[in-house]
């Protein structure tokens, strides 16, 4: 430690940390390099080398953590430049102050993120410490080695609080957004239609394995522009993790794997928050009644300086608080505050860097035992033979139903408001389960494995209600009635079916009910060609895109329908709704024969006049464009029944171009040295001008995966560059 940092153990906490950052800053430039502003190369860069292997993938081998993070950050800025800089000027909140006050919305949560980010640093582990001033330490000598990449205001002088801020978690502001629309209308607001995307997540265990060991399948969907990033970090002794990190990050949200054991997430939506209502005391407006006494709010005011033609302008804006969260809306004496059981949490790389150092499985659960991490459902396997499922959630051990018509919990004592979190051991969780599979596809956690499913009745209504979506129905069908061992590629392979489950259930209701109407010219051709279509949307079917044409005009015909009538309509389209009484062989059948015929004559129609005929196939319609690239793919909406997840976007041709849903795949085979494929198909570089802003996309829409190199000698034959961190050439990047 330089002498700038010796002993500051007298100062106050907050100050203490502040200067911390900004001397730790300097230390890990070089003193004179700080005081001088020259671009003096850190001693950093020594303590981390930069492999890149085909696809441009990194693996990161350092010294220590603070040096990890260097590299990391070298990396992502390599391939994705201002991208992530502008994610901690916005950890800053100083968006406004350099692009205008139509940013400053922005910056007053930001303001309040980075206040909580100051005052918990000092109690992060030092490991995480290091590695977010490493990350900061990073992202400066790319902005110091490549001026001409970023805005001239743009100074590298980033600290680890500005990535710690990324970290601190907050309510979601859709929780608020719909308590007030419910306050001004009156009247229940839905929270979403079925998806066009989610995540898929498998594990086998030895028993359903070739090998003998278990296989785990990561799969998450999310937008094309979400910023999955693959990587290998290493620190010799210490840390040997390979998986995805977030673009601005160093750790988050991350799945993967090491020589041990490895771990894949799903969305799992648990409700983490509430609006509780409090009577204002009548004497004193700025009080409200609880526990017998009047409680004071805190005020605070936050100025935010922005962008004003040449000079600045400035805005205050009024925050109210209490002890019990942060007030939402005041108004008919109440005091409404949003009650959340992630707000302010800190802690989550220190938990990510546990369970990448994990070794078994107690290791692992030990780290999941922080709740840090806020919610998702984990599938586990490792090389011991075990797999394990986790519905994870923060979730607020409540004494009331959540939801429902209350538009807010009235709370006037402490007893009337949850004060503890569920307990980790009490929540939903599977060990080697009969049938030696996991799975899990976004739904609630009852049907994880059908050979022993969750008990309804052992989860109150603080848990979801069971649901089984067409898409994890078929992947049940996929791996529960698939009783045979597979391979690690076979695993692939199965992941990539392109089978669209609704056909399945409808399709026959469809050809009955068009048929019926004696239909004859272009309709009666086209029923024919459905009747004889596979089921699937592979590149090659004809048949696919007519029938999602004609589903979607069945289902929404011509309105617009918000989140509530949306279900309310997919539930009265079938004969048979969804039911847990079976739970995985509906939705089927059709209960308007009629509508269904007449949406079909219309499709014919609609399918011609958008495409040009109405026989065309799904991959001239569906495609993959990235760079040069422009291929057809397979796959659809999740909500349709597939679990190749894709959605699309109009291309200004009219074809549909892939935009969200599957994009990463990692799949991984626990042997004495993991074996393991992945594919990102958006590639590991934002830059149109890298070659690995495109060189995975037709790999992608191909159902192809790469081999991931793991160990050395994998590493060094795949070899496409080596450098450390400002010592590379800009050839090849």
């Amino acid at each position: 430690m330089c002498g700038l940092c010796k002993d500051s153990s007298r100062l106050p906490a907050m100050l203490r940390w502040t200067i911390h950052g900004a001397v730790s800053l300097a230390c890990l430039y070089g003193t004179a390099a700080a005081q001088q502003g020259s671009v003096s190369e850190p001693p950093l860069v020594t303590q981390v080398e930069i492999l890149r292997t085909e696809y441009g993938v990194p693996h990161i081998t350092a010294e220590n953590v603070a040096a990890l993070g260097f590299g990391l950050a070298y990396c992502q800025l390599e391939d994705y430049g201002e991208r992530v800089v502008m994610g901690l000027v916005r950890s800053r909140g100083e968006m406004a102050l350099h692009f205008g006050a139509d940013s400053i919305d922005s910056d007053f949560p930001a303001r309040l993120i980075r206040r909580r980010a100051l005052e918990t640093y000092h109690l992060l582990s030092q490991d995480a410490r290091d590695l977010y001033e490493g990350f900061a330490a990073g992202v400066n000598w790319y902005v110091r080695l490549h001026p001409d990449e970023f805005p001239g205001w743009l100074a590298p002088t980033f600290t680890g609080h500005d990535v710690h801020g990324r970290f601190i978690l907050a309510p979601r502001q859709s929780a608020v957004q719909r308590f007030l629309e419910r306050l001004e209308t009156e009247r229940s607001v839905g929270v979403g239609r079925p998806s066009e995307d989610g995540s898929n997540a498998w594990a086998f265990a030895p028993s359903r394995t070739t090998s003998g060991k278990a296989i785990l399948l990561r799969n998450p969907h999310l937008s094309w522009n979400a910023g999955y990033y693959e990587a290998h970090l290493m620190v010799p002794g210490d840390v040997n993790f390979y998986g995805d990190v977030r673009i601005g990050y160093p750790l988050f949200y991350i799945g993967g794997f090491n020589e041990h054991l490895g771990w894949a997430t799903t969305n799992n939506g648990p409700d983490l928050d509430d609006i509780i209502a409090l009577d204002v005391d009548p004497d004193r407006p700025d009080h409200f009644l609880f526990d017998g006494g009047g409680v004071p709010l805190q005020r605070e005011q936050i100025t935010v300086e922005f962008k004003n033609g040449e000079g600045l302008g400035r805005e205050t804006r009024e925050f109210w608080h209490t002890s019990l969260g942060p007030v939402v809306h005041r108004g008919g004496g109440k005091i409404y505050v949003l009650r959340s059981a992630v707000d302010g949490e800190y802690r989550m790389v220190d938990q990510y860097l546990r369970m990448m150092r994990a070794s078994n499985l107690e290791e692992w659960k030990d780290a999941m035992r922080m709740r840090a991490h806020p919610s998702s459902n984990f599938t586990y396997a490792d090389r011991d033979g075990n797999i394990f499922y986790l519905w994870n959630a923060r979730l607020p051990a409540r004494g009331y139903v959540p939801g429902g018509d209350t538009l807010a919990v009235p709370a006037h004592r402490t007893s009337d408001i949850w004060t503890q979190l569920v307990a980790f051991d009490s929540l939903p969780q599977l060990l080697n389960p009969k049938g030696g599979y996991l799975h899990n596809e976004n739904d609630p956690f009852y049907y994880t494995n059908l050979d022993q499913p969750f008990d309804t009745a052992a989860y109150s209504g603080n848990f979801p209600r069971p649901a089984l979506g067409l898409r994890s129905q078929l992947a049940l069908e996929l791996v529960h009635r698939t009783p045979s061992r597979l391979s690690l590629e076979e695993v692939v392979a199965l992941k990539h079916t392109t089978r669209m489950l609704l056909a399945d259930r409808v399709k026959a209701d469809l050809v009955a009910a068009v048929r019926s109407t004696e239909p004859n010219g272009d309709v009666l051709s086209a029923i024919e060609l459905v009747d004889a279509w596979d089921n699937t949307t592979s590149p090659s079917s004809r048949g696919a895109v007519l029938f999602e044409t004609w589903f979607r005009r069945y289902l929404v015909g011509e309105d617009t329908l918000d989140a509530v009538a949306f279900r309310a309509r997919w539930d009265s389209a079938f004969t048979v709704p969804w039911t847990s009484a079976e739970p995985t062989t509906t939705p089927r059948g059709l209960r308007d024969p009629a509508r269904a015929a007449a949406a079909f004559a219309w499709a014919v129609d609609a399918t011609r006049d958008q495409f040009g005929h109405w026989d065309v196939s799904w991959g001239e319609v569906h495609r993959v464009r990235r760079g040069e690239v422009d291929v057809p793919v397979g796959g659809c909406p999740g909500w349709l029944g597939c679990f190749r997840t894709l959605s699309f976007g109009d291309g200004e041709d009219g074809k549909r171009v892939v935009n969200r849903g599957d994009a990463w795949i990692l799949a991984v085979e626990f042997g004495d040295t993991p074996r393991a494929f992945s594919v990102l198909g958006y590639g590991q570089s934002g830059r149109e001008d890298s070659p690995h802003y495109s060189d995975q996309a037709e790999l992608f829409a191909a159902n192809r995966l790469k081999p991931v190199a793991f160990t050395d000698s994998d590493i060094e034959a795949r070899l496409i560059r080596r450098y450390r961190p400002g010592r590379e050439t800009t050839a090849g990047r």
